[in-house]
């Protein structure tokens, strides 16, 4: 990359120890190129507090806040929901943000005539391919630095170093310093102790949590949910209407103080390597969990047994960074047709970590008390007979077959 026609940079920038040394370090090593900061406001609350005067003090000319919350709400976790989209266990928490924040980068970077986009994602992780395929799909001629895979530094204690040495302020110490991604949707925990999968993690220490407790300390006694859809969305919290992303809201402040959606998992990352990390996500693992109870109730057989099958591809596309592809858009398609009917309410009682159905509705319902009863039923059951004669002859010739019979 020929540095010296490099003027202006449009940088992704979260304020954390990684995007925080990046701008002085831009300055440095790109001949002092104006940087616009731009954060993503995807629902990560106090973490944009402050922001701006950080971002100016340690040399970006200006801070873009951009409201992305309804965007990665409606244009991708629903769509994800519908199609019951996680990764290995994992519900895609960081994943889901990315496509949005990339989109939204190379938009801004258009407008103010930038020559780069720059994040901070490591060459190691999932992000970097995440921004960048976003990044390709709406400024394909746009430079993208990563210096991750330019500079010097090998570790997050060099990174500290480096922002102590250039008097960045930090929020963490070196006892604290977790990598943590967090938005409406989830929390992400990475390093440190967590980086051995025999270490257990300390749920109980004070300030590890953010969006949860343990389900330790979680209340003796259950919280219950009613949470309402129309065509496999969310419409409705408690019998009150409102949007999908405040509906996740209080699902976050209802499952997080039950101890819901804790998960300690070992993931395969898109680069060849396993990762071990730790995530809250208390609203989405409700919303995951009543979504599914509807579709019991709602969709045929064959449909969910297929959908469930695509889940697994739909949710490799999104961890993989292919949201803007042809083939999301056409298993969009399917999600949405195979949902049609799934309208409805869900009731749930959360206790100490876990998800109990309470019962669920719904005007679709395919569900008939009258033919599945044990007691008096219109099913006349000597048509099993001929139903199983049928459907196991190839069996009985098969058999025939062996004892010489045929």
């Amino acid at each position: 990359m020929n540095k010296e026609g490099i003027k202006k940079i449009v940088l992704a920038y979260s304020g954390g120890l990684d995007t925080s040394i990046i701008i002085p370090w831009l300055k440095e090593n790109y001949n002092d190129p104006e940087i616009i900061a731009v954060s993503g406001n995807v629902g990560q609350a106090d973490e944009l507090e402050g922001l701006e005067e950080k971002a100016l003090k340690t040399g970006a000319s200006k801070l873009i806040i951009a409201d992305l919350v309804d965007e990665m709400v409606d244009e991708v976790i629903i769509p994800a929901l519908k199609m019951g989209a996680s990764y290995e266990g994992y519900l895609l928490g960081t994943a889901f943000a990315r496509p949005i924040i990339g989109r939204k980068l190379a938009q801004i970077a258009l407008e103010e005539g930038a020559d780069a986009v720059c994040h901070g994602a490591t060459g190691k992780g999932n992000d970097q391919v995440r921004f960048e395929l976003a990044i390709k799909r709406f400024a394909p001629d746009m430079k993208i630095i990563a210096p991750w895979r330019e500079w010097d530094i090998k570790s997050r204690e060099e990174e500290i170093d480096y922002a102590e040495a250039h008097n960045v302020p930090l929020k963490i110490s070196r006892e604290t310093n977790y990598s943590k991604d967090k938005n409406l949707w989830h929390l992400s925990h990475e390093g440190l102790d967590l980086e051995d999968p025999a270490n257990e993690p300390d749920y109980d220490k004070p300030g590890f949590l953010e969006m949860s407790v343990s389900p330790f300390q979680a209340p003796d006694t259950p919280t219950y949910v009613t949470i309402d859809f129309e065509a496999g969305v969310p419409v409705a919290f408690n019998g009150e209407k409102m949007k999908a992303s405040k509906i996740i809201e209080k699902l976050n402040e209802a499952g997080g103080a039950n101890g819901i959606g804790l998960l300690d998992i070992v993931e395969n990352r898109l680069v060849g390597m396993k990762d071990r990390g730790v995530y809250e996500t208390p609203g989405g693992t409700i919303l995951y969990a009543a979504h599914r109870q509807l579709e019991m109730l709602t969709v045929d057989k064959d449909t969910l047994h297929e959908k469930q099958k695509l889940a697994v591809d739909f949710a490799d596309l999104i961890y993989n960074g292919k949201w803007f592809s042809p083939l999301r858009e056409a298993l969009q398609a399917f999600a949405d047709e195979a949902d049609k009917y799934v309208t409805g309410s869900v009731k749930l009682k959360l206790y100490k970590g876990n998800i109990i159905p309470a019962g669920t509705t719904s005007p679709y319902s395919l569900y008939s008390e009258n033919l599945v009863t044990f007691g008096e039923s219109d099913y006349d059951q000597a048509q099993a007979a001929g139903f199983i004669n049928l459907w196991g002859l190839p069996t009985k010739v098969q058999a025939l077959r062996e004892q010489g019979k045929l």
